[in-house]
């Protein structure tokens, strides 16, 4: 600081030191006299920005009363209610609940199931093409019954559709083609135009392919960059036969016949790989019965840019079991079985079904075909079946209807079969993305998570900013526009490192700021995947920098950062962590003849989970084995070195 306000002295006295100098000069700074002062286009840091300097809060898989499941369990709310709560409306919920967000978001995609979409709201209100079928005429009278008659309408219905036993009436009446089904379509285009307003709230056209066969989880979302105009020339990819499909390749070429038909740009999100079973980062075979060959990897690495890596249905980043060296790896895990619970889960599906072990066999799918299958971005999302996108502990209406805010909510099992459980206790208030963009419209936000400049968080509202190069020295934080810097010398998060010079190590230099009214920060890690010569996948995972002056044992392990939570008030205080991070690394280890990835992990202090505050407001009955404090994070795109 000192050092510039000599200079900014200096320069005074450069141009205003003689009566003749400032007279000319008319007391003017020119843009020359400011190179090597600062590095933007003008003395002001906002001007003429060229990079992006905003990120933008958003949730790219909620559902409505439109989506066949959420519908069928008491889901009433719509498009309206789903956008209004989003851009900081209070809302009603299907249980009469009032509710809405601390804060708005900036952008919402939702993504209905597009199998059947509809028929579960015209269920609900007994539509006469639903009352003609003895079958639709049972569920809807069941539906309107309530209690246990409507639960086992809504069974037997989602039984069928899972054993393609649906009438086929009902089944051409909502499929693409149909008139029920593309005016639904239609109505849903208009609706996301409606409420998208470029610069204040982007409302992006998109849904959900839901691939599940046998109970496996192979979602994807699609999301379109395009206005209506473009998005009304096509219907929804379905899964269903004759006309849908459950091999990612007939979405591959869905999404390639609406660009070529349209002129306009979409991509798929994977989602939710921790109930796949071990399908969905294959390395060899395909559920579908294909093969992971040239084909495959050159399509996957096109069309799906990013990865859910976490939301209500559990946290993908890694498994205690496949990063035991990890100490922050065992974070909302979810590994009973299948979607279902039809199948429990074995080991060796984990490799198949986690981010960080995805992107390490990304790293040498690509040195068998010459394209990364899986280099993704990463980003959160709920997956609610609610309309309502809250992400906060202390504001979480659960996944769906029969799980909003009540005192027993916590003893419903979200799946329960004959084999196993996954109980009402393990659901996640989880998670928000985060994007680097220029502005808030869908062509920037799109290009944005294509370029994958996105980072996932657990639901806080931390910034975080990651980039990597081989030039950052401890000078290039000193600043409180750290993006300067970073854009110049290096590369953002989603990026690929510049060619190595020789003999230098990769330099990445990154910076977390606590959401504003959550928590403060535990430690900012960076975690490496690489292959080494030999072809052997590794991992570690570095602290970078710490809050508290901690100190790590000899072993290099870093102590706890400590717990304030007030377990009787359902409380914390910010007494312990730091509200800002920022630190240069240096990768010790690096070989420049090993490809790698990076990524960074932020972690808060420890602070309440959802179940305590259920317990605190509604006197919930929690049992003794559940978790009631946890420590939110977020994760960002990696950066990507090929040798």
């Amino acid at each position: 600081m000192r050092k510039l306000k000599v200079t900014l002295f200096t320069m005074a006295t450069l141009l205003l030191g003689s009566g003749a100098q400032a007279q000319h000069d008319g007391g003017a700074l020119r843009t020359e006299d400011l190179n090597g002062l600062y590095p933007g286009k003008s003395y002001s840091p906002w001007a003429d920005r060229a990079f992006p300097s905003q990120v933008f809060w958003g949730e790219t898989h909620l559902h409505t009363g439109l989506s066949l499941d959420a519908g069928l369990f008491g889901n009433t709310t719509g498009h309206d209610t789903a956008y209004r709560l989003a851009r900081g409306e209070q809302v009603t919920s299907s249980t009469g609940q009032e509710v809405k967000l601390s804060r708005p978001l900036d952008f919402l995609v939702i993504t209905d199931h597009s199998d059947l979409m509809g028929i579960a709201t015209d269920i609900q209100r007994g539509a006469p093409n639903i009352l003609a079928i003895p079958k639709g005429k049972a569920w809807a009278e069941g539906f309107a019954k309530g209690g246990q008659a409507a639960g086992e309408a809504a069974f037997d219905l989602i039984g069928n559709f899972s054993q393609g036993t649906i009438p086929a009436e009902l089944l051409e009446q909502y499929s693409p083609g149909a008139d029920v089904y593309n005016s639904l379509w239609d109505e849903i285009i208009e609706k996301a135009d409606s409420y998208n307003e470029p610069g204040r709230f982007t409302a992006f056209i998109g849904f959900e392919w839901t691939s599940v066969p046998k109970g496996f989880n192979l979602h994807r979302n699609v999301i379109l960059r395009d206005n209506g105009n473009r998005a009304g020339q096509v219907v929804p990819m379905t899964t269903m036969p004759p006309v849908g499909s459950t091999d990612p390749l007939d979405l591959y070429k869905w999404l390639e016949n609406y660009e070529s038909k349209t002129g306009g740009r979409a991509l798929a999100i994977s989602h939710n790989g921790n109930l796949s079973n071990g399908w969905m980062f294959p390395v060899d075979k395909t559920y579908a019965g294909g093969r992971v060959n040239k084909e495959y990897v050159n399509l996957r690495a096109k069309w799906e840019p990013l990865y859910e890596v976490t939301q209500i249905k559990g946290d993908g980043e890694t498994h205690p079991s496949l990063s035991p060296d990890d100490e922050f790896a065992d974070y909302g895990t979810w590994d009973v079985g299948n979607l279902d619970i039809s199948e429990l889960k074995k080991p060796e599906m984990l490799p198949g079904e986690y981010a960080r072990e995805a992107l390490k066999q990304g790293l040498a799918l690509e040195k068998k075909f010459g394209t990364n299958p899986y280099k993704f971005g990463l980003i959160g999302a709920t997956d609610a079946h609610t309309s309502l996108t809250t992400a906060e502990e202390d504001n979480f209406f659960g996944k769906s209807v029969s799980v909003e805010p009540s005192a027993t909510r916590v003893e419903h099992p979200f799946v329960k079969s004959a084999l196993g459980a996954i109980e009402g206790d393990m659901l996640l208030a989880s998670g928000y993305q985060g994007v680097w963009a220029t502005e808030n419209t869908r062509a920037a936000l799109f290009d944005a998570m294509e370029r994958k400049e996105t980072y996932a968080t657990t639901g806080t509202r931390m910034a975080v900013r990651f980039f990597g190069g081989w030039d950052f020295d401890a000078d290039d934080v000193r600043s409180r526009q750290p993006a300067f810097v970073g854009y110049e010398k290096g590369v953002p998060m989603g990026g690929d490192l510049r060619a190595a010079p020789s003999g230098k190590s990769p330099s990445f230099m990154v910076y977390a700021l606590r959401d504003p009214i959550g928590a403060n920060l535990d430690r900012i890690q960076i975690v490496k995947g690489w292959m080494d010569k030999r072809g052997n996948l590794k991992e570690k995972v570095y602290d970078v920098v710490w809050s508290d002056d901690r100190v790590p044992d000899a072993n290099g392990k870093l102590p706890p950062v400590g717990n304030t939570v007030d377990l009787e008030a359902a409380n914390w205080t910010n007494t312990i962590g730091a509200s800002e991070l920022i630190a240069v690394w240096e990768d010790p280890d690096f070989d420049a003849q090993e490809s790698a990835f990076y990524y960074v992990r932020v972690i808060e202090i420890p602070t309440p989970r959802w179940v305590l505050y259920d317990k605190v407001r509604l006197g919930a009955k929690i049992p003794d084995h559940v978790e009631l404090v946890h420590q939110e994070r977020g994760y960002t795109s990696p950066i990507w070195y090929t040798p």
